[in-house]
């Protein structure tokens, strides 16, 4: 009885995964309703379509991972009830990142929540919500961020744009809230130092999904004679802000940071055509046979475009994580997470231990017609895609932090 007994826990133990195996499920809070739907929406999906591929491919063992949308409205507050409603539920992994306002808010709540639940710890994943101080002075062990922040893509963007002499006058111009603040002042920081020849001839900050007519922006970007834009809008506030460009003639070029975003390749259509920069860690004909394959099979099954792409770098790392942890437990997920490095698209990222910052290849690319060569897929039926301009190794983007993490 007892080398029976004895074989079974050995039988146990080999699975491992298997005698243990859940389900992890991962509430995100984004925006399925309002101006920014459309961007909340291809996000869940393409958790949902890349998560079935992970599950089918057990990248987490035998550990299955679920995504759930709860809709924010792209609200602080709303967020903010909406992960105590994910609390109740038992939810012990958070996903965001439209909004570094309700993502700094959702730190802040977290950290209280864990400190005062031990061993109901809530894990913030962290896809696309930029603002630096994230992972520097509101940096917390719970938080993990699976795209650069908004000064790494300044770093590059910047370095980029400061071996162009033909670049002589630059408008800024963002939302006002967090992250528009912050690519303002790295803008102005970056520039004055690669550059100090360089002009920013103005400086706006308009309210977030609010204004419904950019042609005054326009007007005054026109009369001030510059011949760049940088913006880190985003949504129908950089699509907007693209038509009325279009419409108005504006000649200068525009350097953004989510150009690929839901509805602003329609809106720039051809008139984009060599005048639209896009800085970002992927796009759909960076040179990888992976990548190719995932972003026809999005198409193909949402009739959208795969462009939240960071989703992929969360789910390959949290599983990697998983698997290494032998459990969904979040402290145990945490510290395997911190240690992680994956093969995004051809490149390493890894997760960077100090700030939970993930580090990765950026690229610098230019919104062209398709040539069947280099720029095979296009966005939005536009016939036109992105081209890579310069390939940006992380270690060029990366950024010192002031972090001070405390470990549990």
């Amino acid at each position: 009885m007892q080398k029976i007994l004895f074989a079974f826990m050995l039988s146990l133990t080999a699975t491992g995964n298997l005698a243990y195996a859940d389900t992890l499920k991962i509430a995100v809070i984004d925006p399925m309703s309002g101006p920014f739907a459309p961007v909340g929406h291809n996000t869940f999906n393409s958790f949902t379509y890349l998560a079935e591929r992970a599950n089918a491919e057990k990248w987490a063992g035998e550990h299955k991972l679920v995504f759930d949308a709860f809709d924010n409205k792209a609200g602080v507050q709303e967020s903010l009830s909406l992960l105590k409603t994910i609390i109740d539920k038992d939810y012990r992994y958070v996903a965001q990142g439209t909004g570094s306002a309700v993502g700094l808010a959702l730190i802040d709540a977290i950290n209280k929540h864990n400190q005062r639940n031990p061993g109901k710890e809530i894990i913030y994943l962290n896809h696309g919500s930029i603002d630096p101080d994230m992972t520097n002075s509101k940096c917390s062990f719970w938080h993990f961020r699976f795209d650069a922040n908004s000064d790494m893509k300044m770093e590059a963007l910047s370095t980029f744009m400061a071996a162009d002499k033909s670049i002589k006058k630059i408008y800024l111009i963002g939302q006002n809230y967090s992250h528009g603040q912050q690519v303002a002042r790295a803008a102005k920081s970056y520039l004055a130092r690669k550059r100090p020849d360089i002009q920013i001839v103005g400086e706006d900050l308009h309210p977030l999904a609010t204004v419904k007519d950019f042609a005054p922006y326009i007007s005054k970007i026109k009369a001030s004679g510059a011949d760049s834009v940088i913006t880190g809008n985003w949504g129908t506030d950089l699509a907007l802000l693209i038509k009325a460009a279009k419409e108005a003639g504006l000649s200068a070029n525009f350097y953004t940071y989510y150009a690929s975003s839901t509805g602003v390749p329609t809106a720039m259509g051809p008139a984009g055509i060599d005048k639209v920069k896009l800085i970002g860690y992927w796009h759909p004909n960076n040179a990888s046979v992976l990548g190719g394959q995932l972003t026809k099979g999005f198409k193909d099954k949402y009739k959208d475009d795969l462009s939240s792409v960071s989703t992929y770098s969360l789910i390959a790392s949290l599983s990697k994580a998983v698997k290494k942890a032998g459990t969904t437990e979040p402290v145990k997920v945490a510290l395997a997470l911190e240690d992680v490095q994956i093969d995004f698209f051809g490149n390493p990222a890894s997760m960077r231990k100090s700030d939970h910052q993930i580090q990765q290849t950026l690229y610098l690319s230019n919104w062209v017609k398709l040539n069947g060569k280099d720029v095979q897929f296009d966005q939005e039926n536009t016939g036109m895609g992105w081209q890579t301009l310069q390939k940006i190794d992380a270690f060029v983007a990366a950024q010192p932090t002031s972090c001070q993490m405390k470990r549990p």
